[in-house]
């Protein structure tokens, strides 16, 4: 046996695993999965004090195919599926292998199971809401905790979720489907990410720990898919902007703007290592959008100060981002870039043209009562600012937006 150091990151990083190699060996995703969260209940209890297995993977597989094949024998109704299942199991599947050897099956399941857990028939809600359990491992409290919804509500939605998947078989999409099925893997995984980095709702501005899981899942998929620029780049894009967590918010939980930030207080090596990434991912075939808001990110983490960050680079770097994947909130960026070239006025004109698109968005009227201010009318900055601060559930964010508001008041 191993120190127990460490147990819940290892728990975490071999969760996924475990749940792809019994839904591929048995089937059965919803059965699998709760069986899978009882073997890691049983390794969180057992391993801080006995040690943690010499193969800990091949120790959870078999704590959770056992778990699982009580639970069919438990019901009646699916007696016909727990002797698939048995037929299924290799010999010896129950019985600890020779010293030295392992049973655990080679194959990592992580990306089949993120593409079974973002299924196109889910909504985006319970894409995320299953893949933070299924492969994040997080509980169902945990999750419910993040989203601001009651533990009753979310179970309900990880159930409904698993039942409109039953029955899909477990692997990854052919050819011709692939590359849509990763894009909305990596869509589900950019949505945790900005949940845990801007969260939507709430006293908090930041949700480290769904940030962090973000991070670590999109590092999971990154050494599966080594070559793919769109998962290094998205990799690159949360490390930048995770970067400057530190510094986003002041000693009661205020919202700090990113040209008044402490710039000291930045990671400097999570930059580096982002840095490097966008590096790779443009040289992994035509940039996505990933790759491109990475760099834009890089751009600005790499700027000693507000003052000598490189907008026209910037602009540059989002005119090619909206015109191969136009998209209002990359445009609302671009437009940011464009008045800091050539002016607030010319911003505001750049604005006018996203009316369509995020009419009512709080974003945009955050955008423009702060171009409006540069431009030195502060009536109508103000009533922007306000309006902007009634349409954020965000508290810090409504804060900060009324404050702003507040400073401009004749």
């Amino acid at each position: 046996m191993r120190p127990a150091t460490g147990t819940e990151d290892l728990l975490r990083l071999h969760a996924p695993q475990v749940l792809g190699a019994l839904v591929r060996r048995y089937g059965h995703f919803g059965a699998a999965e709760d069986a899978v969260q009882e073997a890691l209940l049983a390794a969180a209890r057992q391993w801080p004090a006995q040690g943690v297995p010499e193969n800990p993977r091949g120790w959870l597989i078999k704590v959770a195919s056992r778990r699982l094949m009580d639970q069919l024998r438990a019901d009646e109704a699916r007696r016909r599926r727990e002797e698939d299942a048995a037929r299924l199991a290799p010999r010896g599947a129950f019985t600890a292998p020779p010293p030295g050897e392992s049973r655990a099956p080679a194959d990592d399941d992580t990306l089949t199971l993120l593409f079974l857990c973002c299924h196109p028939e889910l909504t985006a809600a319970a894409q995320v809401a299953l893949t933070l359990r299924a492969v994040g491992g997080l509980t169902t409290a945990e999750i419910a905790r993040a989203h601001l919804v009651p533990e009753a509500t979310m179970a309900q939605r990880i159930s409904r979720a698993k039942a409109k998947i039953k029955g899909v078989p477990f692997r990854q999409p052919g050819p011709a489907d692939r590359d849509a099925r990763l894009a909305v893997v990596l869509q589900v995984l950019y949505l945790i990410f900005n949940e845990g980095y801007t969260a939507t709702s709430g006293d908090a501005l930041h949700r480290a720990d769904l940030a962090r899981e973000a991070i670590r899942l999109t590092r999971a998929v990154r050494r599966l898919l080594p070559r793919e620029g769109s998962v290094t780049g998205l990799l690159a894009l949360m490390l930048l902007t995770e970067a400057r967590s530190a510094a986003r918010t002041g000693p009661h939980g205020e919202l700090i703007p990113l040209d008044e930030q402490d710039r000291t207080l930045w990671d400097r090596q999570a930059i580096a290592e982002g840095t490097a990434l966008v590096e790779e991912a443009l040289t992994q075939g035509p940039p996505g959008a990933y790759p491109l808001q990475a760099a834009v990110a890089a751009l600005h983490d790499e700027a000693p100060d507000a003052d000598t960050t490189d907008w026209p680079q910037i602009l540059a770097l989002y005119d090619v981002l909206v015109r191969r994947s136009p998209e209002p909130m990359a445009e609302l960026g671009r437009a940011v870039a464009y008045a800091m070239v050539h002016g607030p006025r010319a911003g505001l004109v750049e604005l006018e043209s996203l009316e369509d698109g995020l009419r009512g968005h709080y974003r945009l009227e955050a955008v423009r009562a702060h171009l409006l201010e540069r431009a030195g009318d502060l009536e109508r900055a103000r009533a922007a600012y306000q309006s902007a601060a009634k349409g954020t559930l965000s508290r810090p964010e409504a804060h900060y937006l009324q404050t702003r508001a507040a400073r401009l008041a004749p």
